[in-house]
């Protein structure tokens, strides 16, 4: 008789080969289970007591000379790390199996020790496990045990707040650096001097690592794979830089109030934009980067782009390089992002108007309402801004790229394709890129319209239903809109292989809506549609000309429709569970929201003074606000709302101030970035984890900047609240609003990142197993000789006077648990 031959050690636990006339050890143990569920209460009694067995409980069936234990019973919760330890003797081999209860996933099932991840669960639930070894007589002994999976918890120790120059985590937490400032991702490229003297930054990571998403790759890393937790496409926003440290001076160089050193000015440019790298985890555990991958690209305010959507081809879009206003070069300030799922990612351009320049009187040559309309974005008339790379000079009159960023009018026909004054049309938009094909030519999406856009999430999709997509403008006192496609969704598009022509099918038509939050608790959704209402040519405030103005102007549109101006809305989440949407509002100040112009979304007035005694009034500490689409659709025209969390310092007042009853372990300001866990996981599933990212200067006095996480409830869960608001001059004046209910335990600090740096950006792998996080601009403000930070050098030693260097962080949990849970 042939020996029976078992394969060694595989995650899924099959037996490879039988070579014997014998029965399959799957089939024995399989038809012995089905036969032991049907007992069912018994196999709960028998795993609760962590029995031995011989098999005796089978009638007819020979007893097993082999005898097993699988152990005690455990009680854990969703997302953990379970281990399953069995014993057998006078076996020859053995294989865990699962009985009853959600199935898992069990790895290195056919060794004494096995493990699964805690399913997601609502209540309480039963797992139960046969540990099964065949006796010399090949026949099977087996044990049982059960594990209770109770509901998700946040799962670790709340850090308390703190000021050093590292990046924190939990105990049982570990980080690492992915991808940092200065890295080369083509081969060839040297490494990162970091002395301010490093050149092309086209094949390096840029500055201020922002919004960021995971796209999986197969094991061969020639394909998308989107169950992927080992290797995927990472794609990193780089919105700005630190000068003081990117050079190697420290500061710009300046003659007469023009750039002159056009080094210096390249890499600031190529600084920006987006970063797409190739990522993977090694047999080790540890995350890395490959410099060598096809798939690694940047790309920086100088790479071609293509305009499609409404506005595609108007006037207002054509300049010099591009007469027929169809194509442009280029994205700049990138700050959060989106996704889509036919798998492309969204960057969207935020700050970009203080990019641009224009020669004092310059409103004086160009039609009245233009000035007007750059005005409201902040691209104004007078001295020259920001990093002024219009101002530099360059001896080839062919090239532009340094003169696009010049937007006065200077010469050539008045339609503006001589020069570059409507270059900064160009800009706001949101910006959609495919990581799997690095010659792809990115296009921007103009029916999503020109805003300082901060981030771009959708809406879970639902087949038969328009996508929809939330925004926020980030600036005080601007508005958060949505954008609802107008073709409905069509699941079977979500893998082709042709990504940009399917963004061109659900992203180039469609309706955009300001909210509008009112008093009561309800709110609408505006359409901005030229032509409906007062968006006309009548309209006393700025005469529209056709939906294309409507768009490149929708801060105009919106102050036309009467939106709610927020406290600075940031990014947006949505839960994947109920689709409820939830919204940062960074902070206001006392002159975007003075005593008198509070409103019930917006609520608090207040100082918030730091150790110094310093004021800081208006809402310097910001809140979260949160939304239920009428139906739970999120094409529904209203909503629901309420306030889910009030930054605060613990220490202020819980009547008017601190009115979610923050303590040291979660009090917070500023929050910024928002991420819902990914519902291919338990933790985003049932009661999906909340992460919240903190870009504060109102609470840095006692802590530096952080992440928290939260398990939130549901909009309505709180109830109506009247609070006093309180100015400079001790004038008060109430004012009602909406609170959702205290956080308490669901609320924890879980990350304090190094000095001066900004959390930002957030994403997992499908598992849930592995996240990336941003830390940007470390060491913000501080002097180029002495730097106020030394991270990520700092991170694993002295930090030996380094430049401080923004970067990508990779977190795992040392047990191989679900991170955060």
């Amino acid at each position: 008789m042939s020996e029976l031959k078992r394969a060694g050690t595989h995650d899924d636990g099959d037996i490879c080969v039988n070579f014997s006339s014998n029965p399959h050890i799957d089939d024995i143990i399989l038809a012995r289970n089905s036969r032991r569920q049907v007992l069912g209460g018994m196999v709960a009694v028998a795993g609760l007591l962590g029995l031995s067995a011989c098999d005796g409980d089978d009638a007819g069936q020979t007893q097993s000379n082999a005898t097993v234990s699988a152990g005690a019973a455990a009680v854990t919760s969703s997302g953990k790390n379970v281990t399953l330890a069995g014993t057998a003797t006078n076996s020859t081999g053995v294989l865990w199996t699962q009985v009853s209860g959600p199935t898992v996933a069990l790895s290195n099932a056919n060794s004494n020790t096995a493990s699964f991840i805690a399913p997601a669960v609502s209540a309480p639930t039963q797992l139960v496990f046969a540990f099964n070894a065949p006796g010399t007589n090949n026949t099977v002994a087996s044990a049982n045990t059960t594990v209770t999976v109770n509901p998700a918890t946040l799962g670790f120790t709340a850090l308390p707040k703190l000021l050093n120059d590292v990046v924190t985590v939990p105990e049982g937490y570990s980080i690492s650096v992915l991808y940092a400032l200065g890295d080369p991702i083509a081969p060839g490229v040297p490494a990162y001097g970091n002395q301010g003297n490093d050149t092309n930054f086209a094949q390096r990571a840029g500055d201020h690592h922002d919004g960021m998403y995971y796209f999986g790759l197969n094991a061969a890393g020639t394909a998308r794979d989107d169950t992927s937790n080992t290797r995927g496409i990472l794609c990193v926003n780089h919105e700005n830089v630190t000068e003081q440290y990117l050079h190697a001076g420290g500061t710009l160089t300046v003659v007469n109030g023009a750039r002159v050193d056009r080094v210096e000015v390249d890499r600031e440019i190529e600084s920006h934009g987006v970063g797409i790298v190739e990522v993977a985890r090694g047999s080790t555990g540890v995350w890395a980067y490959n410099q060598a991958s096809p798939f690694n690209r940047r790309i920086t305010p100088n790479t071609p782009m293509q305009f499609n959507g409404p506005v595609r081809g108007d006037a207002r879009m054509r300049t010099l390089f591009s007469p027929t206003g169809t194509s442009g070069r280029g994205t700049v300030n990138n700050c959060a992002n989106g996704y889509a799922p036919w798998g492309t990612y969204l960057t969207c351009e935020e700050n970009w108007a203080g990019y641009f320049n224009r020669a004092a009187g310059d409103n004086a040559l160009r039609p009245t309402k233009e000035g007007q309309a750059y005005g409201r974005y902040g691209v104004a008339g007078g001295p020259v801004a920001g990093l002024n790379w219009g101002t530099l000079a360059v001896s080839d009159p062919t090239e532009t790229k340094y003169r696009k960023w010049n937007a006065s009018v200077v010469a050539g026909p008045a339609d503006g394709t001589g020069d570059f004054r409507y270059e900064p049309n160009q800009y706001g938009w949101i910006v959609e890129i495919d990581p799997y094909d690095p010659a792809s030519t990115p296009r921007k999406r103009t029916a999503l319209g020109r805003m300082a856009h901060e981030g771009a999430w959708p809406a879970n999709f639902v087949a038969g239903r328009p996508p929809v997509y939330y925004m926020g403008d980030d600036s005080r006192g601007e508005y958060f809109y949505k954008f609802v496609s107008a073709t409905n969704w069509d699941p079977a598009d979500a893998q082709r292989t042709d990504r940009l022509n399917v963004g061109d099918k659900y992203l180039d038509n469609g309706t955009l809506y300001v909210a509008r939050f009112d008093a009561t608790g309800q709110g609408a959704w505006l359409p901005l549609v030229f032509g409906q209402g007062v968006l006309t040519a009548a309209n006393s405030l700025y005469a529209f000309e056709s939906q294309a103005d409507v768009l490149i102007n929708a801060r105009l549109a919106a102050d036309a429709l009467g939106g709610t101006k927020m406290d600075r809305p940031e990014w947006a989440g949505v839960n994947p569970v109920n689709g409820e949407v939830y919204l940062t509002l960074t902070n206001g100040n006392a002159t975007s929201r003075p005593l008198a112009g509070t409103d019930a979304a917006n609520p608090r007035h207040y100082n918030d003074p730091r150790t110094t005694g310093a004021a800081q009034r208006g809402n310097p500490n910001g809140h979260i606000i949160r939304l239920r689409e009428t139906g739970d659709n999120a094409t529904a025209l209203t909503f629901q709302w309420d306030i889910y969390l009030f930054g605060a310092g613990s220490d202020l007042d819980p009547n008017n101030i601190n009115l979610s009853g923050l303590d040291a372990t979660n009090d917070f300001a500023s929050p910024d970035g928002l991420w819902f866990a990914r519902p291919s996981n338990p933790s985003g599933q049932i009661n999906p984890l909340l992460w919240i990212q903190t870009d504060d200067g109102s609470f840095t006095d006692q802590t530096n900047n952080q992440m928290l996480l939260a398990l939130p409830g549901r909009v309505g869960d709180g109830g109506a609240r009247t609070i006093t608001n309180t100015d400079a001059n001790g004038a008060t004046r109430q004012q009602a609003t909406i609170v959702g209910r205290t956080p308490g335990l669901n609320l924890k600090r879980f990350l304090v990142g190094p000095r001066n740096a900004e959390i930002t950006g957030i994403d997992s792998t499908p598992d849930g197993r592995t996240v990336f996080v941003n830390i940007q601009h470390p060491g913000e403000g501080g002097p180029t000789a002495t730097p106020s930070s030394n991270w990520p050098t700092s991170q694993s030693g002295p930090g030996n006077n380094a430049r401080p260097r923004s970067a990508t962080i990779v977190i795992t949990k040392n047990d191989g648990g679900v991170v955060g849970l």
